[in-house]
């Protein structure tokens, strides 16, 4: 019999998910290092799924059933049905004849630029005296026309740079994460310059909606005590972590997710996915994260909200079990538990965009990416602008220095 795996099976089967929804075009390590596992642990994930479902790696990959296909198709429907009338109906797009382009609209050009073009049918003199401009101003402006194509040059070089940051996260850096990035990458450029470039040309990142309550607290269950007070700050790795429940549309249902974040790092030590908001979400997803810990989390402090799922009963009984002291803020503050707050606004600005999920296939998988994402590449603004797994090696390095000395 062989030995029992230290990964849950919810994490095992959306690692799979990921790397075959990668369709061959990337390999076992690379999606092994995203997700935080070696590529040969990964592949024989992969083999052993496959010899459970009875196919080869050379077999379909698995159809659309018919209640995710009637989900997609209705989701469809309803956002054509909502669709304005003179828009186009795939990205918003003016359709033809909406009246979007108005007379008056057109860029007017440059004065120096106009001098230019016209100094030797009038004369520079007499179109600075009609402008009334001075001639001076003209001169420096040519005098400097090279230092000026120089800087455009250097910018329009950046400006790629600053659209390749942009897409390889998918649209969602802000000015911040771009310079992080692109400091990351060795280039000291100023954090003003890149606003201004990226204002100009139209990059931005996602902002998200306000969204709707989700506690559902149960008044009976004893609340356990405050004891973090607002102070989502830690100086050791399993010292505090903080959960909360969420959820994301699906077609004409819902997808809950419970994680537990590791208030020192911010990385997601523990997540799970489910149609329901039992307590078994959220036993599950704090099983996940002692196994990522290794099992030895005595004395941890877990805070989340009075939900009915962390009041409950079964849900205590397992931080007694592990010896995690558990935590809670007041009802319907949602400062009381911030840094969970801030990073379903991170989720759900990043992931549902363009439109809500239409299967919870799609759903699940561009989910899990997105917190595999998050814990190894995403730069987080409270990290210094490291990503958590960045941080926390960073953080090993320097107690390993300290123990040394």
């Amino acid at each position: 019999m062989g030995r029992r795996s230290p990964y849950p099976a919810e994490f095992r089967n959306d690692a799979v998910a990921l790397y075959r929804a990668a369709g061959g075009k990337r390999t076992y390590a690379a999606v092994a290092a995203d997700v935080g596992v070696t590529g040969e642990t990964l592949r024989s994930w992969v083999r052993q799924a496959d010899e459970q479902a009875g196919r080869d790696h050379s077999g379909e990959q698995g159809a659309e059933t018919r209640d995710e296909e009637l989900a997609r198709l209705r989701a469809e429907n309803g956002r054509l049905r909502k669709a304005e009338k003179g828009m186009g109906t795939r990205a918003g797009d003016p359709a033809p004849g909406s009246g979007l382009f108005r007379e008056g609209d057109e860029v007017k050009a440059r004065r120096w630029d106009f001098i230019s073009t016209h100094r030797v049918e009038f004369g520079v003199q007499r179109i600075c005296r009609v402008l009334q401009v001075s001639r001076s101003g003209y001169y420096r402006w040519v005098a400097g026309a090279a230092a000026r194509a120089e800087r455009q040059a250097a910018d329009d070089v950046l400006v790629t740079e600053i659209r390749e940051v942009h897409t390889a996260h998918k649209g969602t850096y802000g000015v911040r994460r771009v310079h992080a990035e692109l400091r990351g990458f060795g280039h000291t450029v100023n954090r003003k310059r890149v606003e201004r470039l990226m204002r100009r040309h139209g990059i931005a990142g996602r902002h998200l909606r306000r969204r709707r309550r989700t506690t559902v607290p149960d008044r009976l269950a004893p609340p356990a005590p405050d004891l973090v007070q607002r102070d989502f700050s830690a100086e050791q790795m399993n010292e505090k972590w903080c959960g909360d429940i969420t959820y994301v549309q699906v077609g004409g249902s819902w997808l809950y997710l419970a994680c537990v974040i590791g208030i020192c790092s911010r990385r997601v030590l523990g997540y799970s996915m489910a149609s329901h908001m039992r307590a078994e979400l959220v036993i599950d997803a704090m099983e996940m994260a002692v196994a990522a810990r290794g099992g030895r989390v005595d004395g941890v402090i877990f805070h989340a909200d009075r939900g009915s799922q962390y009041t409950s009963a079964a849900f205590a009984q397992v931080c007694d079990g592990f010896g995690i002291r558990r935590s809670m803020g007041r009802v319907g503050s949602s400062y009381d538990n911030a840094l969970a707050e801030s990073f379903w606004q991170g989720l759900k600005r990043e992931t549902m965009h363009h439109m809500p999920f239409t299967t919870m296939r799609q759903a699940r998988l561009e989910i899990f990416q997105w917190l595999t994402y998050y814990n190894t590449r995403r730069r987080h603004s409270a990290l210094n602008y490291l990503s958590p797994a960045e941080f926390e090696q960073q953080h090993q390095r320097e107690r390993r220095i300290t123990l040394a000395a």
